[in-house]
């Protein structure tokens, strides 16, 4: 998105606008390094502090002030010489437009962003786009490639105007996230009609963009007691095969299993984290009992390597249930990094 951004023609409104279009763009993610916190620490802060609003409002004076320096340090120091004046008021208005993308971006997807971060802690989903989705990535990429190249093209009839391939391509991308988001839309309206049609009306509900795949989307959707776990296909009727649903308990909130989960660190970090949690109670031999944490969106068993976790206890749950059970078949939604 910087880069598009910066092809677009705005990265020519001042010295260093195409380097604060890229940093922008990415300076968010700089909470990268909560990774470095424990286990699910990056769950417990990605996505919060350096993408809610008041973020929004502090880093683009940050972005600005660390570009003004490193404008004035290349110069007194007699290096490399900049090809025009930085101007200060172009460079804020650059870090504001692409630190803002980034945040915006990340709302399509169904890991979410917490808008209101430290205020409040709440997750905001659109449920739009795959989490690294690639037809989005090929648009942008696209106009990227061809704007370098007619820059770079002497003699060629359009090489007047090199912005223009990046400029569609923004446009194509956009008509494209409002598409998906229309689809998504639609999608949401037929399933909870399909659901409601076999048991009670969904009180929660998610459809979940594949990799590659428009048409398709991975349902989970909170039914009374119990998640129902499915496919929605645009391309068949009905659109969700109630005989493939698979059914998981959903644990109550005053679930025991649950309770000592959330006692423990790394359990109050997924649970904070995750959007349709599941809590299976074990007991490991000689090694104590054990709680696995899955969310539905992106696991559907104890041991993936992404969506779920295994919290040892230092005591059983007091009048624990017997272990829930997840139906065996296909992950809920394919395995994603987080971002």
């Amino acid at each position: 998105m910087g880069a598009g951004l910066a092809r677009s023609g705005l990265g020519k409104r001042t010295a260093l606008g195409t380097a604060t279009l890229l940093i922008g763009a990415n300076l968010p993610d700089i909470d990268v390094l909560a990774y470095f916190d424990g286990p699910a620490a990056d769950l417990a802060f990605r996505r919060g502090w350096t993408h809610g609003v008041p973020a929004l409002v502090v880093l683009p004076f940050l972005l600005t002030g660390l570009m003004l320096l490193f404008d004035r340090t290349v110069r007194r120091l007699g290096g490399a010489v900049l090809p025009s004046v930085v101007a200060p008021r172009q460079v804020f208005l650059l870090a504001a437009l692409s630190i803002l993308t980034h945040p915006i971006l990340d709302t399509l997807n169904t890991y979410g962003v917490r808008w209101l971060m430290p205020f409040r802690g709440d997750w905001f989903y659109s449920d739009t786009l795959f989490i690294v989705d690639p037809w989005l990535w090929l648009i942008l990429g696209a106009g990227v490639v061809l704007s370098r190249r007619r820059r770079r093209s002497r003699g060629y009839v359009h090489a007047a105007d090199p912005a223009r391939p990046a400029r569609i391509a923004l446009g194509v991308g956009l008509g494209y996230v409002v598409g998906m988001a229309a689809l998504g839309g639609a999608a949401r309206r037929i399933a909870a009609r399909e659901l409601g049609a076999s048991g009670e009306r969904p009180e929660r509900l998610m459809l979940a963009p594949r990799l590659a795949t428009p048409l398709v989307r991975d349902v989970v959707a909170v039914q009374g007691a119990n998640y129902r776990v499915g496919t929605f296909r645009w391309l068949a009727r009905p659109h969700i095969e109630v005989a493939s649903l698979r059914t998981v308990r959903r644990p109550r909130p005053d679930d025991p299993v649950l309770a000592a989960a959330r006692g423990t660190e790394l359990g109050r970090r997924f649970l904070g984290w995750a959007r349709f949690p599941v809590a299976l109670a074990d007991s490991r031999a000689g090694g104590g009992p054990v709680v696995h944490l899955i969310d539905l969106r992106y696991a559907d068993r104890p041991g993936v390597r992404f969506g779920a976790v295994t919290v040892p206890l230092v005591t059983p749950p007091a009048s624990a249930p017997s272990p829930g059970t997840v139906a065996p078949g296909p992950p809920a939604g394919p395995a994603a990094p987080a971002r």
